[in-house]
Order: structure tokens, then C-alpha cells, then sequence
């Protein structure tokens, strides 16, 4: 029998600041901040808690079945104990979701890849078990006297997303359970479920084979190599046929290669990507850095010229087809999406701090600084500044605007610097 330890606990040392970056990337990630959030009365209390998270003024954060701890400092240095509560599953509704996951073989491989598929929270919650808190399920205890969530709490609660984007057991373990007893009793589960669907000795073959309990199991999915493999060369004694580049042949096959491997790995994860148009492909292409003769062609094919393919392939580099419809794309915000970019920009600074913004579709321009952001579909944020009058990437997306804004205002005091 798997023993269940209530008093297991695992402390997560201290994260470095949090410039340059949201506090969530993952999905469930945002949900935890989301019960947050949606549950904190006082904005205000959410905002220093920001603050101090990406100051990095959380200690070591310690979890255990049921409660969050850590230290966090004001910026004068005052040190305060801040706790979060949620509540553990009953041994009842860990039996469902256990016996549920086991089920589902997917839901096993994704938590062993450190991943928390929707179906899984969906499943869960269809056998009444809720993984991932909900409005009012975190709650805040701290030695400062706020009886709401503080400053302190709020930037815990902002470090532990950081923590469950790395691993999703750290959710299980505040649930009750560590990762040991979780998949030693998977384990035990799933052998106890093997030897149960083995056909009685004597049973007709054709009636076994049509009940498929015994049927062998699929074979192990193929390993996927860790870089994509190289092409052979072109680069023979027989003279090319007339119109054939060889060089351009041999960085085409290498590209393709490489695209092959990359979706590859998009079917293991099972997350496949749109198919790029002609115009984006050359794009893709050009950031294979080819030699200048195949980056010219690229570029007079893609029909941005030189300097444009450039800023193509940077935002290509910082994020694929996504990044490249943002430098592409100006778009009138609508709807709920404008409510919600509003709603962003409104949280993201303190009143006084927030800095003066003209908007133009989806672009929010910084007034008197050569910086900007952009705004996606998916609703994140982009780092653009100024360069040579054109208007560049300056970094990744981010779920936060005060965090894509700092990336894009880094990158331009670098460039002044140069």
C-alpha cells in the first residue's frame, strides 16, 4: 500500500527577479493567478505584490499538503511571513482521480513531461475533483495584519505560478500528495488494472480476440532525435545542370530537414502549428542564416527587400508565425478584446507610474521614448522600439504589458548605448 505522508514538504529556493518576463507562461499557470485576481478586493494589494515579486523579494518558498509559506521583504526590509491556504483532496476524491488518470494513459505521459493538459482539469472535474483553485479558494495569511490578501501574500501567490510552470506535481503536492505517492500509486493502479483484463485460461481464441483484452499493446513511439539530420552533400566533380544552384539545393534540403524535425516534435506534444504562407515560409528560410547570394533571392521572393527580411527574421526569431502577424498586421481592437487590453494596461502600472501612451490600433506608443507595444490576438504583448526610423522587435511576448515595456525599453537603451 502507498503511504500518504500529510506531513511531506519541499521547499523551492529562492527565483531571481522576474524582469523581462511574465509570472505565468503555462496555462494553469494563469489560472492560479486568475483565483487570485478574481478574488483580491484591493488592487492596489495585488500591484505590490507584483512589485515585489519581480524585485525578488521572495524568500524560499516552502509547500506541503494544503499551504504555501515564505518570507517577503518591503523595500525598506521589513521581513513578513506571508501563507497561502488551499484546501487538500479528500482520500475520496483522490481514489477518482487516480483511478481517472489511469484510464487515460495521455494524462500519465503529459504529468511525467511536467505538462497539465486541459483534459486532465476537465476530466477531473467531471468525477468532482477541482484541481486548480477557483474564486475564493486561496487564502491569505500573513504576520503584517491585512485580512485580505496583502502585498505579501499576492507576491507569493505571483512566485508559486512561476513554480507550477515548472512543474505541475508542485499543484498534486499543495493538493495533499507528493510526486512519489502520486505515481507510485498510479503505478499500482495500473498493475492492478494489467492483471485484471487477462482472458480466463480456456476461453475460445475468437471470443477472447473479440472481447480485446488480449490484444498486444501499440509499440513505443520512436525516439525522437535531438537535432534534425544533416543532408548529403552536393558538392561532386559532375557539373550542375544548367539553372541548378547547388549551394541553394543543399540549404533548402538542410531547411527542410529541420522543419521536418520540428514538426515531429509539434506531433509528440500534440500541438500542431498553422501552415505558414508562401510569403512567411521565406521568412522561416532566411533564418537559417544562407549564405548572402540564397538571403538575396529570399529577399527579393519575399518582395520586403533586404533590410525588411531582416526585421522578419527577428521577430520570426523571437516567436514564429505569431511574432511575424504582429509586425505584419495593424488591427482595430474590438470588443472584449480592447476591454481586456484596457483592463491590462490599467493593472500593469501604479496610476503615477504608468507611462503616458498614444494608442493607434493595436499598438500603444510610449509619448517622447522610441518604444512601443503591440498588442496580439492571442492577447499578449510585444516589444518594439525604433530603430533607424523603422519600427523593430525588441524581445518576446509577454502575458504583462509593464513586462513586454521594460524588455522594449532595455532593448533601446542598448541601442542608444551603441
Amino acid at each position: 500500500m502507498t503511504r500518504h505522508d500529510e506531513d511531506t514538504e519541499r521547499t523551492f529556493a529562492a527565483l531571481p527577479p522576474a524582469h523581462g518576463r511574465g509570472f505565468a507562461q503555462t496555462w494553469w499557470g494563469q489560472v492560479w493567478l486568475k483565483a487570485l485576481e478574481d478574488t483580491a478586493l484591493d488592487s492596489a494589494q495585488l500591484k505590490a505584490g507584483r512589485r515585489l515579486a519581480r524585485a525578488g523579494a521572495v524568500g524560499a518558498v516552502s509547500v506541503r499538503p494544503g499551504r504555501l509559506t515564505a518570507v517577503v521583504q518591503d523595500r525598506d526590509g521589513t521581513a513578513h511571513r506571508a501563507d497561502v491556504l488551499l484546501e487538500t483532496l479528500s482520500p475520496g476524491q483522490w481514489d477518482r482521480l487516480l483511478d481517472m488518470t489511469v484510464e487515460r494513459a495521455g494524462h500519465v505521459a503529459a504529468l511525467l513531461d511536467r505538462e497539465m493538459p486541459p483534459h486532465l482539469v476537465e476530466d477531473a472535474a467531471a468525477e468532482g475533483v477541482e484541481l486548480l483553485p477557483g474564486l475564493g479558494d486561496l487564502e491569505p495569511e500573513c504576520d503584517c495584519g491585512t485580512w485580505d490578501h496583502c502585498g505579501h501574500t499576492a507576491a507569493l501567490c505571483y512566485q508559486m505560478a512561476r513554480l507550477l510552470d515548472q512543474d505541475p506535481f508542485v499543484l498534486l503536492l499543495v493538493r495533499g500528495r507528493d510526486e512519489t505517492d502520486v505515481l507510485a500509486d498510479i503505478q499500482s493502479r495500473s498493475g492492478a488494472a494489467a492483471s485484471g483484463s487477462s482472458a480466463p485460461e480456456g476461453v475460445d481464441a475468437a471470443e477472447a480476440y473479440a472481447a480485446g483484452d488480449i490484444l498486444p499493446g501499440l509499440p513505443a513511439l520512436p525516439v525522437l532525435p535531438d537535432e534534425p539530420g544533416v543532408p548529403p552533400s552536393l558538392d561532386t566533380e559532375t557539373p550542375p545542370a544548367p539553372g541548378v544552384d547547388p549551394a541553394a539545393l543543399e540549404f533548402l534540403a538542410a531547411r527542410t530537414a529541420a522543419r521536418a524535425h520540428r514538426m515531429l516534435a509539434e506531433a509528440f506534444r500534440g500541438s500542431f502549428g498553422p501552415e505558414p504562407t508562401v510569403a512567411q515560409d521565406a521568412v522561416r528560410l532566411a533564418a537559417g542564416d544562407p549564405d548572402r547570394d540564397v538571403a538575396d533571392r529570399l529577399a527579393d521572393g519575399s518582395g520586403r527587400g533586404r533590410d525588411g527580411l531582416a526585421t522578419a527574421v527577428r521577430a520570426w526569431r523571437y516567436g514564429g508565425q505569431d511574432a511575424l502577424s504582429v509586425l505584419d498586421e495593424e488591427w482595430r481592437i474590438e470588443g472584449g478584446a480592447l476591454a481586456r487590453a484596457r483592463a491590462a494596461l490599467e493593472s500593469a502600472w501604479d496610476a503615477d507610474e504608468r507611462p503616458p501612451l498614444r494608442a493607434r490600433g493595436n499598438r500603444w506608443t510610449v509619448v517622447g521614448a522610441p518604444v512601443q507595444l503591440r498588442f496580439g490576438r492571442d492577447g499578449r504583448w510585444w516589444p518594439y522600439r525604433k530603430e533607424r526610423g523603422r519600427w523593430v522587435p525588441a524581445g518576446a511576448a509577454a502575458q504583462d504589458p509593464a513586462t513586454a515595456l521594460a524588455a522594449a525599453e532595455l532593448a533601446a537603451g542598448e541601442g542608444a548605448a551603441l
